[in-house]
């Protein structure tokens, strides 16, 4: 399984700005730059970020990033979510576990990728921002 650039820089990004959550607001460049991530990469994958309500841009002098909610309240599975989109891990598997392949649903792996799917599922979305920092 291997995500895509889209999830793990902006596990990094939202990671580094989940660090400042009690301090003034942070600038996309600040991250850019800390992270070595290209800044216009960065605002799309915070546009994203903020139209699924996990982050929050103040606009002006001294505007720039936070956290929508605190870090405990966060999944990676939200965030992963918001990068990716909705998630099938597995080709023959869809986004919510139903089987499509050429064998007619009675490949001998078909329960063992659902319940893998599953798992890694439940893991994601128990597993909290705060718990990455």
């Amino acid at each position: 399984m291997k995500f895509s650039t889209r999830a793990t820089y902006g596990l990094r990004a939202i990671i580094n700005l989940a660090k400042h959550f009690n301090e003034s607001n942070l600038a996309l460049s600040v991250i850019a730059m800390e992270e070595a991530i290209s800044l216009k990469y960065l605002e799309t994958l915070f546009a994203n970020l903020k139209k699924a309500g996990l982050v929050k841009s103040i606009k002006g002098a001294g505007g720039g990033y936070k956290l929508a909610k605190p870090a405990r309240q966060i999944t990676v599975y939200e965030i992963i979510n918001a990068l990716e989109g909705k998630m099938s891990l597995f080709h023959c598997l869809d986004k919510l576990g139903k089987v499509y392949c050429k064998k007619n649903c009675t490949c001998s792996a078909t329960m063992a990728l659902v319940k893998i799917q599953e798992l890694i599922m439940k893991t994601l979305k128990n597993l909290r921002l705060s718990k990455l920092l």
